[in-house]
């Protein structure tokens, strides 16, 4: 089952939470909206994913982070052990 969170950033803290989030593993999909919700940029993410492949979506992220001052990182996560007629929450 996937589940969606979203968090609302400073552009500045941005790259810190992306690499947060992609240590975390079990994120499927990154989606960087503005503050009105036009979508800005989205990635997919894979088991095994390395640094070298991360590194020109981490750089892509930077500048996002230099021109957008707030914005919204939802993240797409597989969850494991839950049922579909189970609630996830964070």
């Amino acid at each position: 089952m996937k589940t969606r969170e979203t968090f609302n950033i400073n552009g500045k803290n941005l790259v810190n939470k992306i690499k947060e989030l992609i240590e975390e593993g079990n994120i499927t999909s990154i989606t960087i909206s503005d503050r009105t919700g036009k979508e800005i940029m989205t990635f997919p993410l894979t088991v095994g994913v390395v640094a070298a492949v991360l590194a020109p979506v981490l750089a892509a992220v930077g500048a996002i982070a230099v021109i957008v001052g707030e914005c919204s990182v939802t993240v797409e996560r597989e969850v494991t052990g839950v049922t579909d007629d189970q609630t996830v929450e964070y």
